[in-house]
C-alpha cells in the first residue's frame, strides 16, 4: 500500500510534508519550518508523528525541528555530514542509507549544490521524492555552498528516477521561475503550456511545489541543459552540459 502525503504550506512560501504509512501507523515529517502547521495537518489526519525527516541545515527548515521533537517524541534523521549544524541526530544518514516506514524503505541521495551535506529522500515504491531546495519546481536552489558541477551532478542523479516520481520540493517559488524560464527557453510548447495552467491550479489551491519528474524534464531549463537547441540558442553549441548549467544558474542568479 502506497503511502499517503500531504503538502503542508508554511511560512510565506515553504513547505513540509507529511507521509504516512496506513498499515503500521507511522508518519514522517519532511522538514519543520514551523511547528503549527505541522501539528494542524497532523490532527486533520488523524496521523500521529513519529519520525522527522530533515534535507539541510537552513534555519527555514529546521526552525521548528526541537519543538516538534519535545511535543511528539518523534524520532530525527538528518545527514552525517550535516549533524554538526542540525538538531540532534537520532540517526545520521549517508547516501544509500535507508529509512523505513512501515512497509516502505525509503533510500537517501546525496544532493550537495545548494548546500553541502544536503540530501533528498526517495521512496521508490509510492513514487515519492523529496528534493527541498535540489531540484525545484521549474527551477533549482542558489547555489550557497556547492559548485555548478555539484548541483548538476545532483540534478542528475535526480533525472535518472521515473518520470511518474513525485518531486515535492520546499518552496513555491513558481511565479519567478516560470518567468526566468521562459526568458532562456520561450520556444517551448510544454513550458508554456504549464506556465497557462498554473493560475488555475494555484487558484484551485494544488501546492505549487509538487510535480511529477516528467513534467519537470520537459519544461525546468536546468534539467534542459543537455538539449542542443537550448545550448544553440545560448551560444554553446558542443559544450558539456554542466557548463550550460553553470550559465543557466548564474544567468539566474542575476535575473
Amino acid at each position: 500500500m502506497p503511502l499517503k502525503m500531504r503538502a503542508v504550506p508554511c511560512l510565506s512560501d515553504n513547505y513540509a510534508y507529511l507521509i504516512h504509512d496506513p498499515e503500521s501507523g507511522r508518519t514522517a515529517v519532511i522538514d519543520v519550518p514551523e511547528v503549527a502547521p505541522v501539528q494542524a495537518a497532523l490532527a486533520e489526519a488523524g496521523w500521529s508523528l513519529t519520525d522527522i525527516l530533515i534535507t539541510h541545515h537552513h534555519d527555514d527548515h529546521i526552525q521548528g525541528v526541537d519543538d516538534l521533537r519535545a511535543a511528539t517524541g518523534a524520532k530525527v534523521w538528518g545527514a552525517a555530514a550535516d549533524a554538526h549544524r542540525l538538531p540532534a541526530l537520532d540517526h545520521a544518514l549517508n547516501e544509500g542509507d535507508t529509512v523505513t516506514l512501515g512497509s516502505e524503505r525509503g533510500s537517501v541521495i546525496d544532493v550537495s549544490g545548494h548546500t553541502v551535506g544536503h540530501i533528498a529522500f526517495l521512496f521508490p515504491d509510492s513514487r515519492l521524492a523529496f528534493t527541498a531546495d535540489s531540484l525545484m519546481a521549474l527551477g533549482c536552489g542558489r547555489l550557497f555552498e556547492g559548485t555548478p558541477d555539484q548541483m548538476w551532478a545532483s540534478l542528475t542523479k535526480l533525472m535518472a528516477l521515473p518520470d511518474d516520481t513525485l518531486i515535492c520540493s520546499g518552496h513555491d517559488y513558481s511565479k519567478g521561475n516560470a518567468a526566468f524560464a521562459l526568458s532562456v527557453d520561450p520556444d517551448n510548447p510544454d513550458l508554456t503550456a504549464r506556465i497557462a495552467q498554473m493560475d488555475a491550479d494555484r487558484d484551485a489551491g494544488k501546492p505549487m511545489a509538487v510535480v511529477t519528474l516528467g513534467v519537470e524534464k520537459a519544461t525546468n531549463p536546468f534539467l534542459r541543459a543537455g538539449q542542443d537547441y537550448l545550448k544553440e540558442r545560448h551560444g554553446m553549441q558542443g559544450a558539456e552540459d554542466r557548463k550550460v548549467f553553470a550559465h543557466l544558474r548564474g544567468l539566474k542568479d542575476t535575473f
